[in-house]
């Protein structure tokens, strides 16, 4: 019996609850749709702007074949690990391109090819899983959290930016995204209530790509959507197609919008297919199907782009074969910066660790400094033998 009912049960004398109970926020506005939001496919197709239409195919495109270089530099020993987004890069790229220059990005460790297309150098983004610095590049000068391996530790991080730049005044929207594997996480809980409460400027994109590595999602929640989940908090929640660019690129565009105006914060859901395994050092095929993987193909955020674009006579063979040399253009790029060894410093161990070091750390690196220093001129005594 709900506190409704058993008000009614008490009787027209009885006395009623205080005012605190009261619903503060009427769900109905704040429910997803039955079924996840589309453009591609649709009539609503027909309205959309030719010229985003040709960007988001060519950063798609370029995105692909971003994720197919990097996998295959794990096998070539350059990365230690690399979680590829292929079949998710339109979601990948909708969330890069709705954010302005002053907004910030948090990405999930998954989300190496967001920061690329926000403007992050390739060789920058995949410092972290090439195994060479904590973070690689200055979050602060690109806008963009450091990418890490914590499940949705990134996420109450971006309430707190977002709730202090509003309360300075300043023009800010942070962009959060995290996988379906994250909602599992305290830190979800955490940060949606908190952005509520303070109805931060901050926008939640859930990469729903059907797997936390090998758990499918009905192992982890009964929810009738992770959309459905915003509804608790007092937040609207959007379902949508998320290999449908058009699709995702206004989702986003108008929950950026409307946390910039003071509406406050929007759980997203994007419905996706991770095509390739969790990481390089995961066997997908012990927990779903070859058939399961190639009916999502059908379904790739590539050629729903190309239908559409070649349905409306936007672009042609030569136009896309454009698209694809200038992202082979990127890829060799990449490849050859990638095979050149990085030149590091021990000691910048402790470089980015407290603002000012504690004295444990001065004792570390002075300890490493000494074995260093010993270890060169063990160096040196040999190359003078040898002379």
């Amino acid at each position: 019996m709900t506190v409704m009912e058993q008000r009614d049960a008490r009787g027209p004398g009885a006395p009623t609850p205080p005012p605190a109970w009261q619903p503060r926020t009427d769900p109905a506005p704040l429910l997803p749709d039955a079924q996840p939001y589309r453009v591609l496919g649709t009539d609503a197709a027909a309205q959309a702007d030719p010229g985003l239409l040709r960007r988001l195919y060519a950063e798609v495109v370029r995105g692909r074949r971003y994720n197919a270089q990097a996998t295959a530099l794990t096998k070539q020993g350059r990365l230690a690990v690399y979680p590829s987004t292929t079949g998710q890069e339109a979601s990948e790229i909708a969330a890069a391109m709705v954010l302005q220059e002053q907004d910030w990005l948090f990405p999930s460790y998954r989300d190496t090819l967001a920061a690329v297309a926000r403007g992050l150098d390739p060789v920058e983004a995949l410092t972290l899983l090439r195994g060479d610095r904590h973070t690689g590049y200055d979050p602060r000068e690109h806008r963009i959290a450091p990418l890490c391996t914590p499940l949705a530790t990134q996420l109450p991080h971006a309430v707190g930016l977002a709730h202090a730049a509003r309360l300075k005044g300043d023009d800010v929207v942070a962009l959060a995204m995290v996988g379906d594997g994250g909602t599992s996480e305290g830190d979800f809980h955490e940060a949606l209530n908190f952005a509520a409460v303070w109805q931060a400027p901050v926008v939640f994109l859930v990469q729903n790509n059907g797997f936390a590595i090998s758990v499918p999602l009905a192992k982890q929640t009964a929810a009738p959507s992770l959309a459905h989940k915003a509804v608790g908090y007092g937040m609207p929640g959007r379902l949508v197609d998320g290999n449908d660019a058009v699709a995702m690129h206004e989702v986003l565009s108008e929950a950026v919008s409307r946390a910039r105006e003071g509406g406050g914060p929007t759980l997203v859901e994007a419905i996706t297919y991770r095509m390739d395994a969790h990481t390089n050092a995961d066997d997908a095929t012990r927990y779903r199907s070859d058939a399961e993987v190639e009916t999502w193909r059908a379904h790739d955020p590539i050629l729903l782009l190309e239908r559409e674009l070649t349905s409306r006579g936007l672009i042609d063979e030569a136009g896309m074969q454009a698209v694809r040399d200038d992202a082979e253009t990127m890829a060799a790029a990449l490849r050859e910066r990638m095979n050149q060894d990085a030149v590091l410093d021990p000691m910048d161990l402790f470089s980015h660790v407290y603002a000012e070091q504690t004295s444990q750390l001065r004792e570390q690196a002075d300890q490493l400094r000494a074995e260093l220093d010993a270890e060169a001129e063990m160096a040196q005594m040999s190359e003078g033998g040898r002379a």
